[in-house]
């Protein structure tokens, strides 16, 4: 096995031991939306989107939003900590340093972009937490919390793909219902 598989079957098991059930599910999803985005992806851009919230699933490592005022400020600092952990991951599996850094580098800047790929991976990011997380989080969060966080969701999104959220519905027509309102209004 190469060091970029290994490093993926070693993402892919430490983020199934996640306590957070849909985390396993969302780093496929995530990698299969940045596919969908860009079928070309590099190995960097591949690992970035199974490993970019690789954090949550070690409780000690594990950034808890509760240490946060400012929820942007939050997001950054599990942005951070994840591409640390990532880098661990991927020296101890002799991942080249070119794809390495890449990887990192994208993992920090995978909640507000900022480049092309980096847009990609925020985008995958943000499409699969309406299509796979988000009925999850309803359940856990409550209404209010949802809707504050697929608004802040939602407008994350570059412009240009919102509209593939539009798609999304859920067995729940009531959550369906509500989530379709935070994008109208945040149109």
């Amino acid at each position: 096995m190469n060091s970029i598989e290994k490093a993926k079957k070693k993402i892919r098991e430490i983020v199934a031991g996640s306590t957070v059930p849909e985390d396993p599910l969302h780093a496929e999803n995530t990698l299969k939306w940045l596919l969908k985005l860009e079928p070309k992806a590099d190995h960097a851009l591949k690992i970035a989107a199974l490993a970019h919230d690789i954090e949550r699933a070690n409780e000690k490592q594990k950034i808890k939003r509760k240490d946060y005022d400012d929820f942007d400020l939050f997001k950054q600092a599990h942005a951070d900590n994840s591409a640390k952990i990532l880098r661990e991951i991927l020296e101890k599996c002799g991942v080249a340093d070119s794809i390495k850094d890449e990887a990192c580098r994208l993992v920090v800047q995978h909640e507000t972009g900022g480049d092309t790929n980096a847009d990609l991976l925020k985008d995958a990011d943000s499409i699969s937490f309406f299509e796979n997380n988000l009925p999850h989080y309803y359940k856990r969060e409550g209404k209010e919390e949802t809707l504050r966080r697929a608004a802040w969701g939602y407008l994350r999104i570059s412009k240009q793909r919102r509209n593939i959220v539009w798609g999304v519905t859920y067995e729940d027509k009531i959550l369906t219902d509500l989530i379709k309102s935070v994008m109208q209004e945040s149109k």
